[in-house]
């Protein structure tokens, strides 16, 4: 393995010419798009000093005491999980094809380790918390794998981007532009949403407080679901960067997946600067936080623990308020008394945003605002999704196909109509209904929703979907792209049973239909629909007229 020495501590270089030696022969692991992060930050030495996926050792002490088994300092574990099925062909010393979506081989892993982590634990220990709404509780309790492999990772080729590729840069890389341009002292800004006037500010100060040249290095990997898409984040970025001051600031996209774990997180934000060649970092109020789960100067406080460690000086930063009488940006405590602070949180700005309200210039510039109006128009502009779930017999449909008149009559949008039935004749003809059957033919559904919702249209979708975390899927699925309502038809099993006109029911209860939704098999109700709708005392018309009204309160109409 062959160690790269530019300006800075050691980077690891994962790329060898042997890595693809023999890879058709070998068991292929397809890595989603998480895990095609972290295999580019480690290939490319972004996660030295990692050599690959963490062992079993490496991973527990992590998870104790922030070291890597021989005692590197290292907060988060960096893990390939995998299926049961696909970890029962695999065995330590065996190697592994690991390829993209697309079945481009990335690199090959050689198995050093297999186990079955105690992920509600590791959730705990990491993350601090066991809550789902957390966005990487979420994903380690619900959507990893649940057996993790470890060893070293042979890259074999990167993975390709195509968007932004000038502000692309490795670490060996930034580390060269830095020496060409002189570059010795840089402090690194980290950030997963748009720059206004107060990041500005706040990187003006970094730079000047320890006179250094300054790198913008947003994460355009993973962030939190619902941030604002990376690619108008870095046409935002590029406007931005021209009120610098020339040949002092430059722009570096990471390709990062963010886990939104506070203080931990931030530990690795350090180091994966550090690795880029910088020697200062900024950390801000709730570095890499999400809702309430973290203090919002902890991640300041455990840095300065392991700062001389860490090797990266730490800058930290209090947040930044706009003082009306001296029409400038201070840091909150510098606020004095009877002055009037203006702000804006990020969520009252994404609300400004959607209903096309004023953002005033003390908090952005106008070309910022107008590059974030272009893909993020206001509500009564954007798709959006309307998702029935309910029994067989509830009604879904009926109340559906009224809707979608109802909204063909008002205009101003495409419509498409997905009904259970139909989508199933035509979209989903080959499957079954065992859960399995059933969770891919909700998230199909949930595609073609989102696809319709990206282009602006009306999605109404009218299936049983009777499991609560694959209608959480497509919830989010869709949001990314415009509003998700989800409609509980909530009829009683009686009244289903007793409106049955195919005779479902009958034979469900008779056992010759087998995995029936409220008899053989559960339904899961939802926990926070935005209506729910009782079909004995409300008429179709009555139900598709209430749900018009709630997409009008919502602002979609």
């Amino acid at each position: 393995m062959d160690l790269i020495r530019p300006h800075g501590g050691e980077l690891i270089d994962l790329f060898s010419i042997d890595g693809a030696r023999d890879a058709r022969d070998l068991p292929s692991w397809d890595l989603n798009a998480r895990q095609l992060c972290d295999i580019e930050l480690l290939m490319n030495g972004a996660f030295s000093p990692l050599t690959g996926f963490m062992g079993k050792a490496d991973y527990e002490r992590v998870l104790a005491d922030m070291r890597l088994a021989d005692g590197t300092l290292w907060p988060l574990p960096v893990t390939l999980d995998v299926s049961e099925a696909f970890a029962a062909g695999v065995e330590p010393g065996a190697r592994v094809a690991l390829r993209d979506p697309e079945g481009v081989l990335v690199a090959v892993l050689e198995v050093a380790d297999k186990w079955q982590p105690h992920r509600t634990a590791e959730a705990q220990k990491a993350f601090g918390t066991k809550d789902v709404t957390h966005p990487a509780v979420d994903y380690l309790l619900n959507r990893s794998g649940p057996v993790y492999l470890g060893g070293r990772v042979l890259g074999v080729e990167a993975p390709s981007h195509y968007d932004f590729a000038t502000l692309r840069d490795t670490p060996a890389e930034m580390r060269a532009k830095f020496s060409k341009w002189g570059w010795r002292r840089v402090v690194a800004f980290q950030t997963r949403n748009p720059m206004h006037r107060a990041h500005l500010e706040i990187t003006h100060r970094a730079a000047r407080q320890v006179e250094a040249n300054l790198l913008i290095h947003p994460v355009v990997g993973l962030t939190n679901p619902g941030d604002i898409d990376h690619y108008s984040r870095v046409r935002c970025y590029e406007h931005l960067l021209k009120r610098y001051p020339e040949q002092t600031t430059t722009l570096s996209l990471l390709h990062l997946a963010m886990r939104m774990g506070g203080p931990r997180e931030a530990l690795l934000h350090a180091i994966v600067r550090k690795n880029y060649g910088c020697t200062h970092f900024i950390v801000g109020r709730d570095h890499a936080g999400v809702g309430d789960y973290y203090g919002p100067y902890e991640a300041q406080e455990l840095l300065a623990k392991f700062e001389s460690e860490l090797g990266i000086a730490i800058v930290p930063f209090e947040m930044m308020v706009f003082v009306q009488e001296r029409a400038e940006y201070v840091p909150m405590g510098e606020v004095r008394e009877g002055e009037t602070v203006l702000n804006i949180s990020g969520t009252e700005f994404r609300r400004r945003l959607q209903q096309g309200l004023e953002i005033e210039d003390w908090f952005s510039y106008p070309e910022v605002v107008a590059e974030l109006r272009k893909t993020h128009p206001p509500k009564n502009k954007q798709g959006f999704t309307v998702f029935f779930t309910g029994l067989s017999g509830a009604g879904k449909s009926t109340i559906a196909n009224a809707l979608m008149v109802k909204l063909l009559e008002l205009g101003g949008r495409s419509v498409t109509l997905l009904d259970g039935d139909l989508v199933r004749k035509h979209l989903s003809s080959e499957l079954g209904f065992s859960k399995k059957h059933r969770d891919i033919n909700i998230r199909r559904i949930g595609y073609v929703a989102s696809e319709i919702t990206k282009a602006g249209g009306v999605a109404i979708c009218a299936p049983i979907a009777p499991y609560r975390q694959t209608r959480r899927d497509v919830r989010e699925e869709v949001s990314e792209f415009g509003g998700f309502i989800e409609v509980h038809v909530a009829t009683a099993l009686e009244t289903c049973e007793a409106r049955d006109r195919k005779g479902l029911y009958a034979k469900a209860r008779a056992g010759v239909i087998k995995e029936f939704t409220g008899i053989s098999d559960p339904y899961e109700e939802p926990e926070q629909a935005e209506i729910t709708i009782h079909t004995e005392d409300c008429s179709p018309d009555e139900a598709a007229q209430r749900i018009l009204l709630k997409l009008e309160a919502l602002g979609y109409l």
